[in-house]
């Protein structure tokens, strides 16, 4: 995927649509990302900030962060968190930059869900890697290889290969102080 169709996955909210389990999906209702179509003109943040402002990000707002950005909250703080980071970060780095380290959290979470997935994983890999850094990631999945090459653990197993997995992200994540629990606001 070239740069350019990264941007198009560049939520204005700060999340990248390349690392939600809705794009990821292989549904027929698989979204596109925010950027694609007009399939978001429900979305209250896209409609400010792209439709009405014709701004990026809501970072480029003098009102940001308004009342409609914060009551949003896409399914748990670390994500509302990590959201905001993310603006911070487009606004202090630059466009380009930021969207080469969230080509790098995509390419993770595809290898991921195409190798670890058992059905039931999208969400905690999705959520894992739009919290972790992916050096994090990274490490989890060369622990996974090792511990596949030495037979620890069955390869044709995706269960098996799917809760060792887990384990090996959730280790990682509270040895770094990171919390991957899911909450709903």
């Amino acid at each position: 995927m070239k740069l350019t169709e990264e941007f198009n996955l560049a939520g204005p909210c700060g999340i990248f649509c390349g690392l939600c389990t809705k794009y990821q999906s292989k549904a027929p209702s698989r979204c596109i990302g925010c950027r694609m179509g007009e399939q978001h003109s429900w979305c209250s943040i896209y409609r400010c900030c792209v439709m009405e402002k014709a701004f990026t990000t809501c970072i480029e707002c003098e009102e940001y962060p308004c009342e409609r950005y914060t009551r949003r909250g896409w399914g748990g703080d670390h994500w509302s968190q990590a959201a905001q980071d993310n603006l911070n970060s487009i606004k202090n780095n630059e466009m380009e930059q930021w969207l080469e380290g969230q080509r790098a959290r995509r390419l993770a979470v595809e290898e991921l869900l195409e190798n670890y997935n058992d059905g039931r994983s999208m969400n905690f890999y999705c959520s894992a890697c739009i919290v972790m850094p992916v050096s994090l990631i990274n490490q989890a999945i060369d622990e996974m290889k090792q511990r596949l090459s030495n037979n620890q653990i069955d390869s044709s197993d995706v269960k098996a290969k799917a809760k060792a997995l887990r384990a090996i992200i959730q280790e990682l994540a509270s040895k770094s102080g990171i919390d991957l629990k899911l909450r709903n606001k």
